[in-house]
């Protein structure tokens, strides 16, 4: 999957967050959801402009950063 299709990031939206492209839906907003207990199928319905390749990019465009060692780094509470 190339994700540059479908994610873009422009200083003019949203002060430059990563969104997908054509919309004003950011991918902290999708994460937001899907960590709020939302389906990809509730994301879809209720956000009619994306589509089910535009959410695979997202999951392609944070696999791509967490290779990329773009990540926050995990404190050892041991």
């Amino acid at each position: 999957m190339n994700w540059q299709e479908h994610i873009v990031s422009d200083k003019k939206i949203l002060m430059g967050k990563p969104t997908i492209k054509g919309t004003r839906i950011s991918i902290e907003l999708i994460l937001e959801l899907l960590s709020a207990g939302w389906t990809e199928v509730m994301i879809l319905e209720s956000y009619p402009n994306i589509t089910d390749q535009d959410l695979k990019a997202v999951f392609s465009y944070l696999k791509e950063g967490l290779e990329n060692e773009m990540y926050l780094s995990l404190s050892d509470e041991s």
